[in-house]
């Protein structure tokens, strides 16, 4: 009733899992992370104790197949699940049970496991596949793209409803306090892979860093920051043009009641992004 992708970047640690299902809030049952250990897609007749049971075997020290291999053997309903395990180190690993229902299938590739069942062909699972291994960009982008790919091939043969991507960074979640630097979910939707895309989008924008275009604080850039301040009663100081602490202040206690507190920059630059919210809020302000 599911396909899905678990996948591990090297190149800066990221961990995820990207679903999709004709199943309502399917982000509550399949995805399984933590950051520096692994990722896990449970499904099918989903077993729930592979997710923490996963993550605390490949914690421990078990690669990824050698921690499926042992949260499958003391399952009697075994050959009812359909699993994807990747770990921290690479190692990637997929089971699908005989008792499946058609087209129901994995493959495992460097750093990733996708598989589904209930599908329309096994080609959704090698677009998966073939797309993850040849899209650019973050991790959260490759997933959301074999995701999108495996829905183009034609997902889940009974139609759509709920997806879900989930990425896990160390310090990546909110203000840095847990690992959930994307986690979003849509729980029903006639077109869930592509709600979930534009999600995606408004959270990249209004929240992640990473298209943030940090800007030179020039005298007349920062002027213009003061008179906006000014303008929606955050800053009462002199207009000087230089990002002194009573601005940069200023700027916080703006941001934060817009939840944009995560663009403050501590490098003595600013966020093109808060600064074109804030020119959003005061048009007349030149």
């Amino acid at each position: 009733m599911t396909f899905s992708i678990v996948a591990f970047d090297p190149a800066n640690g990221d961990l995820g899992v990207a679903v999709a299902s004709k199943f309502p809030c399917v982000g509550a049952v399949v995805p399984w992370a933590r950051a520096g250990v692994g990722a896990v897609a449970t499904q099918s007749w989903a077993n729930t104790d592979f997710g923490p049971d996963g993550l605390a075997l490949m914690g421990g020290g078990l690669p990824a197949e050698a921690a499926l291999d042992a949260v499958l053997e003391s399952d009697a309903d075994r050959e009812e699940r359909q699993v994807g395990f990747v770990d921290a180190g690479s190692g990637a690993a997929s089971f699908t049970g005989a008792n499946c229902m058609e087209w129901a299938g994995g493959r495992t590739g460097d750093t990733f496991a996708v598989q589904g069942n209930i599908l329309a062909s096994g080609d959704v699972v090698v677009a998966l596949a073939e797309t993850f291994s040849h899209a650019d960009g973050d991790l959260c982008d490759r997933l959301l793209a074999a995701l999108l790919a495996g829905d183009a091939a034609g997902g889940d043969r009974r139609g759509k409803q709920s997806a879900a991507l989930l990425v896990v960074r160390a310090g990546g979640g909110y203000e840095g306090r847990n690992d959930r630097y994307v986690d979003l979910r849509v729980d029903d939707h006639p077109d869930a892979p592509t709600e979930l895309a534009r999600l995606f989008t408004v959270w990249d924008t209004t929240m992640l860093v990473r298209t943030d275009e940090p800007l030179e604080a020039t005298p007349d850039l920062v002027g213009e920051l003061q008179r906006r301040l000014t303008a929606v009663g955050a800053f009462d100081a002199e207009q000087t043009g230089a990002l002194d602490d009573a601005t940069v202040a200023a700027l916080a206690d703006w941001a934060g009641r817009y939840n944009l507190e995560g663009r403050i920059r501590d490098d003595g630059m600013l966020s093109g992004h808060l600064l074109a919210e804030l020119r959003d809020v005061t048009p007349d302000v030149r």
